[in-house]
């Protein structure tokens, strides 16, 4: 673990209404971190008059869901949780983004959430204490899983069109896609792990596709949802190491669920095709988690007024127990 030190990065200004205080400054700065050796790249945004006395101010970690990135939409939310006086720091995995790490694009759970843990004792040795968890789609069951794992203590959690069970997801999508996608995801998966055992560069597949295309995310809407959150003049990295298609099942954070007990808002999207609907509401039932239910799917609280809906309540709900 590093010794917490920062660089400034960038200052911004970001316009808000007068429900959201006006006008109000945001400093961003590097803040990098090593996670089992390697260096994950780190964002840490901190409001308007604060300087380096950090124990009183609340923090909310953050990273993406399967396959994205730090700046793909996170730095939207971030600056609205930091106009409310909250810092925010936001992270990409090993393997992603800004951070080292090979092979690259390879979405594992169990490094996730070591990245994840690594994260949280980062922002414990900068000087925060008070701690919260925010997630999106597959971060969404990472924050559960590292709420529960972790020594710190985790003051809130943020869920948000969660995953929540690996098994169940996977028969979502066959059921979706038909038995022809769950044939050749086991025969690409097993490709890329033969490829592993035999110290290969991994076999890739795209992270999001056509419906008439592969691709692990090739429901209706899922390539145009996830082409909207990538910011303009960047180019997305479409495509993972295929084994995460047939380990994906034994991922079941709703099991570690009971093992959280700091308060929970998890928003669901009621038109959702990428995760299924009943392990969101055990998700809900098993946090005793406030809940924001929405007509929508899974990429629309990114963007629009669904982003504005869900980015107020959950705004309101880490002010109700981080200040």
């Amino acid at each position: 673990m590093d010794d917490g030190t920062t660089d400034k990065d960038e200052t911004g200004d970001t316009e808000g209404d007068g429900e959201r205080g006006g006008k109000r400054k945001i400093e961003r700065e590097d803040s990098d971190f090593t996670s089992n050796g390697t260096r994950c790249a780190g964002w840490l945004y901190r409001p308007e008059n604060v300087d380096e006395e950090l124990a009183d101010v609340p923090v909310v970690v953050m990273a993406h869901g399967f396959g994205g990135e730090r700046s793909f939409r996170l730095p939207a939310y971030a600056e609205r949780f930091a106009e409310r006086g909250i810092a925010v720091f936001v992270f990409d995995y090993r393997g992603f983004g800004d951070s080292e790490g090979e092979p690259r694009q390879l979405i594992s759970p169990k490094r996730h959430v070591q990245d994840w843990l690594a994260a949280v004792e980062h922002v414990e040795s900068v000087g925060f204490d008070s701690i919260a968890l925010w997630g999106s789609s597959f971060s969404g069951g990472h924050v559960t899983v590292t709420a529960a794992r972790t020594d710190a203590e985790i003051s809130a959690l943020v869920a948000q069109v969660p995953f929540t069970d690996g098994r169940a997801s996977t028969v979502h999508l066959v059921r979706k896609k038909g038995l022809g996608y769950g044939v050749r995801s086991v025969v690409a998966g097993l490709r890329d792990q033969t490829r592993r055992l035999t110290g290969r560069e991994p076999y890739y597949v795209p992270i999001t596709n056509e419906p008439d295309e592969f691709g692990v995310l090739n429901t209706p809407g899922a390539k145009e949802g996830f082409e909207s959150i990538v910011p303009e003049g960047e180019e997305m990295d479409n495509r993972c190491a295929a084994r995460i298609l047939v380990t994906v099942g034994m991922y079941r954070p709703l099991k570690e669920a009971s093992d959280v007990d700091c308060p929970a808002l998890v928003v669901k999207a009621e038109e959702d095709l990428v995760v299924p609907g009943k392990p969101v509401e055990k998700l809900i039932d098993a946090l005793d988690a406030d809940a924001l239910r929405l007509d929508c799917g899974h990429f629309d609280p990114y963007m629009g007024e669904t982003f504005e809906t869900v980015v107020e309540r959950e705004t309101s709900f880490l002010d109700e127990h981080l200040l």
